[in-house]
């Protein structure tokens, strides 16, 4: 397998982005096109429903799959849908509601289904293999941070623990800590990506499995000639995330990420251990963690508006990553 993977990073063409350093997506330049012709991005993810409702489902696991070319610095443009489903014990129509909430999204995104495929499995999956295109002297990658740069993230945290919680019968529909989770995972990180694209982005990547931790290290590789200082206090939280997490509620998924990060993490001792975890916490369909210069990132987030917020600084160093109140 490795010798297999050693080749295709091998055969990569020129402006590719591929597994020789894995990223948001796959970028590959069109074939024998001419000069200032768009690059595909290709992306694909899918998981387990974490809504009761099957429509919503449908629509967070779309706009998540959606989300990894946003990242890029891409824009989707068409999808084939990926489904698993228990067709012996759950009814078709469970199934049909979940296609049409992730077609719903991506009509909002402007992005055609084409296609699909599904299987029988004994529980539910849901995603999407994506298809878009990016401008390739313009490809965002993970890696790219520069001293003087400020970090900026686009959307509260919070939706691991929220979603354990509903699982736990802690929280309910229509409690506002529900409510305020289906309502992150549903928006789209299209109208970030497109405000970031009108000033200078250095790095980026969209916050998912691996917490904001966990994807900020992705950022700062071990080796890497430079340090973060992230501002806990900044880092904005979903309503009840910090109080759940307090009360022990923190998925499998979180905890491991933090034992994950934690060597590689200095945490001021006034960081309260709660908001530590939830910094770790395993996120699904979150927001845009930016890399651009200090000089533009107030006006980039008063521009956006709530839920964005400065989080942390880039400073010249050796692939540190402090946390601060």
């Amino acid at each position: 397998m490795l010798r297999a993977t050693q080749s295709l990073v091998a055969s990569l063409p020129e402006g590719a982005v591929g597994l020789d350093v894995p990223d948001d997506a796959a970028v590959v330049p069109m074939p024998d096109a001419p000069p200032g012709t768009p690059s595909l991005v290709l992306t694909t993810d899918f998981f387990t429903p974490i809504v009761d409702d099957p429509r919503t489902f449908g629509r967070i696991a779309a706009v998540n799959a959606m989300s990894d070319v946003y990242a890029m610095g891409g824009v989707p443009r068409f999808a084939l849908n990926l489904a698993a489903f228990p067709t012996k014990t759950l009814s078709l129509d469970l199934l049909g509601a979940i296609l049409v909430g992730g077609n719903e999204a991506c009509t909002t995104e402007g992005v055609l289904v084409v296609g699909g495929h599904t299987i029988d499995d004994p529980e539910p999956k849901f995603g999407l293999c994506v298809i878009g295109t990016v401008d390739p002297a313009r490809v965002w990658r993970k890696r790219g941070a520069q001293p003087g740069d400020a970090l900026v993230l686009t959307k509260a945290i919070g939706t691991g623990v929220l979603s354990t919680a509903f699982k736990r019968d802690a929280i309910h529909a229509g409690d506002e800590p529900y409510e305020a989770m289906v309502a992150s995972m549903s928006t789209s990180n299209r109208r970030a990506a497109e405000l970031a694209r009108m000033v200078e982005v250095h790095a980026a990547t969209d916050i998912t499995g691996y917490g904001l931790l966990g994807h900020l290290l992705e950022m700062v590789p071990a080796d890497a000639t430079i340090d973060v200082e992230l501002s806990a206090a900044a880092v904005p939280l979903l309503p009840g995330a910090r109080e759940l997490a307090e009360k022990g509620v923190v998925p499998g998924g979180s905890a491991a990420n933090f034992a994950f990060v934690a060597p590689r993490v200095a945490f001021d001792d006034e960081v309260p251990v709660a908001v530590r975890k939830l910094l770790a916490d395993a996120q699904t369909s979150g927001g845009l963690l930016i890399a651009m210069p200090e000089a533009l990132a107030e006006g980039w987030v008063a521009s956006f508006g709530p839920p964005a917020s400065v989080v942390g600084a880039v400073r010249a160093g050796a692939g540190r990553v402090r946390v601060r109140p």
